[in-house]
């Protein structure tokens, strides 16, 4: 220890001056100093005065909002070990409960300078043999927000007045500096949120550009009992988060759906995020559905943010979710189970709270038989399944879509419709409508354009080649579905059994029940 004055601070001129450059040194040092820099700044000025002061054990103490003593930092010297880091281990409520108050706590000669009602303290000064303590309450814009402490081991000292004014000024010129750098800290994390927010909203204002989701649950009247009993399904599943699949041929509408059933959920102020899995290129759409980081791979020039992130607090509407690549599939299972995913390029774990509408035309159970979809998954999205039936098995609807759609294509042509040719009407009513809703309104929007007087007149024609494979009345398989669906109503649903439509078609029951799952046939409610 170096010979002191009364004043504790030096023995000669030249010592207290050497002092006074030491805590000018010290505040030329916070001046500036980078919010990163600040707690190890800290350490080395708690070194720098025990070497000069002579002081065994230096620390600096925050208080928590919750109430807990953190060490921040410690230096120590003379084979003494300096307090670790984080919250403290030792409540000593006595003495943090006068520094919380505002009190400078001096404590000359340990134990015998301790009052009775400090009894923790006591046990802490025979444990680990501290002989001398001074601890000092630090503010900040007129609150305590910790303390400096200072101890002595090997003898006791003297805590004159003068010294402690100047340690709580240098433990002041500390805290401040602590204060500001956490005020930068914060405030550039309140610029990065800024900015992620407003990637999100410019993100998502390229969907709101890109769709409209007004008006989907007034296009779902129906006159159709197969598709009254989907709306109905949709009236009990929107307002829960269940995950929902929406299962039917192209063209029946399964966007319409996933509108409606955003639009009818609690989540309907945010938009609908919509992606289709089917046209997006195998390579690109991990990056598109969970982001991707600048320089993730060749290409990759900018920070992207990922669907599912646009989607957080909102609804995702994943159509053709049957062909997402089966290396992908992983990574949609986690996000679905505990909404967690990293971005291309990154291993930082973002949380999204998504509700997922998920749409296919294809048989998933038999996509998980052939090994290109994963079992788990195919659970996972089929919480509550709903089928959308064909067109040609909703014809009670033709009139009224063809209308809808005519009074559509007028408000955007400019054009006045009346009526439509009986003849139209009827071929519109007995077509098969392989291409279901979807080629009802591009049969509508042709016949728009080629109309030239108030009667609308549509050819049908044939089918074009591209068209998916689907039967025209008349065929073998109308036949087989008319002649299964006959014998199911007349055996009242009943498929084993005697008089069941098994036994009523000489069929093996299990063969039933695959022909009815292929054709599609549901008992009405």
């Amino acid at each position: 220890m170096k010979p002191t004055d009364d004043a504790g601070i030096g023995a000669s001129p030249a010592e207290r001056l050497a002092f006074e450059q030491l805590l000018a040194d010290l505040s030329a040092t916070f001046a500036n100093v980078p919010a990163d820099r600040v707690v190890a700044e800290i350490e080395d000025g708690l070194g720098r005065l025990n070497a000069f002061l002579g002081f065994d054990r230096s620390t600096f103490w925050e208080f928590a909002d919750n109430g807990e003593r953190i060490a921040l930092c410690s230096a120590a010297a003379g084979g003494v070990e300096p307090v670790p880091r984080g919250p403290s281990a030792v409540r000593m409520q006595w003495l943090f409960s006068q520094v919380r108050a505002g009190r400078t706590v001096v404590l000359r000669s340990l134990p015998d300078d301790l009052p009775a009602e400090a009894v923790e303290e006591r046990e802490y000064v025979a444990r680990v043999g501290i002989r001398s303590q001074l601890s000092i309450p630090l503010s900040v814009g007129g609150q305590i927000i910790g303390a400096i402490g200072f101890g002595a081991f090997h003898d006791t000292r003297p805590w004159p007045e003068e010294l402690i004014a100047r340690l709580k000024v240098v433990g002041e010129v500390f805290a401040q500096a602590l204060a500001r750098g956490r005020a930068h800290a914060e405030l550039a994390a309140a610029h990065e949120e800024i900015k992620r927010l407003n990637a999100r909203l410019q993100a998502e204002n390229v969907y709101l550009r890109q769709a409209t989701h007004g008006g989907s649950r007034e296009r779902l009247a129906s006159r159709s009992p197969s598709f009254k009993m989907v709306i109905e399904e949709i009236d009990r599943v929107a307002p829960t988060n269940a995950t929902v699949l929406l299962l039917g041929e192209t063209g029946t509408g399964k966007e319409l759906l996933a509108e409606a059933i955003h639009g009818a959920s609690g989540r309907s102020k945010r938009a609908l995020v919509k992606v289709n899995c089917a046209a997006l290129p195998a390579t690109l759409i991990e990056s598109e559905l969970f982001g991707r980081e600048k320089g993730a791979y060749t290409g990759a020039l900018a920070r992207q943010m990922g669907r599912f992130e646009i989607a957080d607090g909102s609804t995702i509407f994943l159509d053709e979710v049957g062909e997402l690549p089966l290396e992908l599939q992983p990574k949609l299972l986690r996000v679905l189970q505990d909404g967690r995913f990293e971005r291309v390029g990154s291993t930082q774990t973002i949380r999204v709270d998504v509700r997922l509408i998920a749409a296919t035309n294809r048989d998933l159970a038999a996509a998980v038989s052939e090994g290109i979809f994963r079992e788990d998954l195919y659970y996972r999205l089929n919480v509550f399944p709903i089928e959308l039936p064909p067109l040609r098995e909703r014809r009670e609807d033709i009139a009224m879509l063809a209308w809808g759609f005519v009074k559509e294509f007028s408000e955007a042509m400019g054009r006045s419709v009346e009526r439509i040719a009986d003849e139209s009407m009827a071929a519109l009513e007995t077509y098969a409508w392989p291409g279901n809703v979807r080629e009802l309104r591009n049969v509508i929007e042709r016949a728009m354009i080629l109309a030239r007087d108030p009667t609308l007149h549509i050819s049908l024609g044939r089918a074009p080649a591209w068209a998916p494979a689907s039967p025209a009345p008349g065929t073998l398989h109308d036949a087989q579905r008319a002649h299964i669906l006959r014998a199911l109503e007349q055996a009242g649903w009943r498929v084993r059994g005697a008089g069941g439509a098994a036994e009523r078609l000489g069929m093996k029951p299990t063969t039933l029940d695959s022909r009815i799952q292929k054709l599609g046939l549901r008992r009405p409610r």
